[in-house]
């Protein structure tokens, strides 16, 4: 099976979205239909979500709210399986959710399923770190902010990547894929 890493991230590799440069899909100002139909592509491939606990709270506490979703967003993640990395977080309470306490149950859960991930800045980390990361798709934003959190932090731990696709979008945003050669 597999793991895929969904990121949105800066040019300068940033991935911390805290200094407000991103916004999602279908909430901001410019016409983002074209990465919406992208993301409605990747959803309907989805068989499983991994998520750092920060990541999974977040993603909790806003899309079961959103009434007026367009996206399908709310819909495809509450019904999607979902897998939280956590060793303080007791019960979900997010139906389809299950805790998994540590790297270890992720690499024997890739072995059963294909997972994405996205966001969970900690935990996508320590899965390059391990070599668990097969896909990378990242939705490059021309923004650039000279510090922050960045995905490749240590670039030895990255293996070689052979680039599957490229694909630029009105918005001035690109998504980029690579796979693990």
């Amino acid at each position: 099976m597999s793991l895929t890493v969904t990121q949105n991230i800066t040019l300068d590799g940033v991935i911390d979205a805290s200094e407000g440069w991103f916004a999602p899909a279908g909430q901001d100002q410019l016409d983002t239909s074209d990465i919406e139909a992208v993301l409605q592509g990747h959803m309907a491939e989805e068989k499983a979500l991994l998520l750092g606990r920060r990541t999974f709270e977040q993603m909790h506490g806003f899309w079961p709210q959103q009434a007026d979703d367009t996206t399908g967003v709310k819909d495809h993640l509450n019904r999607m399986r979902k897998y939280v990395v956590s060793t303080t977080l007791q019960d979900p309470e997010w139906d389809n959710s299950t805790v998994l306490r540590g790297i270890d149950e992720v690499r024997e859960l890739e072995q059963r399923t294909e997972l994405q991930l996205t966001g969970s800045m900690t935990l996508v980390r320590e899965l390059i770190a391990q070599g668990l990361v097969d896909e990378y798709r990242l939705f490059v934003y021309p923004v650039v902010l000279g510090r922050g959190f960045r995905l490749f932090e240590d670039a030895t731990s990255v293996p070689d990547l052979e680039l599957t696709g490229c694909r630029p979008f009105r918005s001035g945003v690109a998504l980029m894929s690579y796979r693990r050669l």
